[in-house]
Order: structure tokens, then sequence, then C-alpha cells
């Protein structure tokens, strides 16, 4: 009981959860920015890119379960799966910002760089945020509401009775 009401408490109104996406989810971006330059030295920038989103996917999940979205602990592998496509999403993003960036510019550099990398994953950022509060994480934090609505009040079992609108069939035990 004392676990469901933790849990609930933990679960943050949209202002608290988008500043914690941005405190995690920006954190974990602006290190991978910098990770994604430095393996883009040694591989094709769209592998380095591919490759540290996965990296930076899984970490970002398991903020946001623990600390972003109030899930009460790790993200299940479908909370994994589901923020993923959103990471895809992502991933296309800042790929098209940066095709985008060298067809306009012949060689920007390592500043320019960032700049369109970061501002292109912001702006995939505020949809991630959207997808993972609504959709990933809703169902967490409406399972935790109901386990916390209850808390402190035994079951009881409501009766069925078997009547023309409602056929012996349809009555379900308590």
């Amino acid at each position: 009981m004392d676990v469901a009401q933790n849990r609930k408490q933990a679960a943050p109104g949209a202002p608290a959860a988008f500043a914690r996406f941005v405190l995690c989810g920006g954190g974990v971006g602006i290190a991978s920015s910098f990770a994604v330059a430095g393996l883009a030295s040694w591989v094709p920038w769209a592998l380095a890119n591919a490759l540290i989103t996965v990296v930076s996917t899984l970490l970002a999940t398991e903020l946001h379960a623990r600390f972003t979205f109030g899930a009460g602990g790790r993200a299940t592998w479908r909370q994994h799966t589901q923020s993923a496509g959103s990471a895809a999403a992502a991933y296309a993003v800042t790929c098209m910002a940066m095709l985008a960036l060298h067809q306009l510019v012949a060689a920007p550099g390592a500043v320019l760089e960032q700049v369109v990398y970061l501002s292109a994953s912001a702006l995939a950022g505020v949809a991630r945020f959207a997808v993972l509060r609504l959709v990933v994480f809703a169902r967490s934090r409406s399972q935790v509401a109901g386990a916390g609505a209850g808390a402190g009040r035994a079951a009881r079992p409501v009766p069925c009775v078997s009547t023309p609108a409602v056929p012996a069939g349809l009555c379900r035990a308590a």
C-alpha cells in the first residue's frame, strides 16, 4: 500500500514532467551530441548517430521511467520499444537536418554542426515528450493512480443479479 502511494506521489504534473524531461533528455542529448561528433571521426556520421541514438535512448528511457514520468521503477520492454519508435523519428529528424546543412554549407564547422544537431534534437525532443507522456508512460500513470485511489479501503464485491437486461453469462465472479 505504501509503495502504491509513493508511486502515485512520484507522478508529476505536465510542467514538472517537462522540466524533468528537459533535464534528463537534454543532458543525455548534449552528451550524445559530443559522443556523435567524436565517433563520427572514426565512422560515417549516420552510423555514429545511429549507434549513439540506440545507447542514449536506452539510457533516457530508464531515466524517464524512474524520474521524469514517475512510472515507479525500471522501464518495461514495451516502454523501451515504444520509446525506440519515437527515437527513430528523432534520428530521422537529426539526419535530415544534418543532410540539409551539408547541402547548404560546403564545409560546416564543428560549432555550426552542433548548433544544427542540437536544434533538430530539441525540436524532435518536444514531440518525443508528448509521445512519451501521452502514450509510452500514460498506462503506467493511470495504473499507479488507480492503485493509489483504492488504497486504504477494502475491496468489496459488487453483486451481479441476472435479469433480462443482464443475462447470467455476463455476471462475473467478484
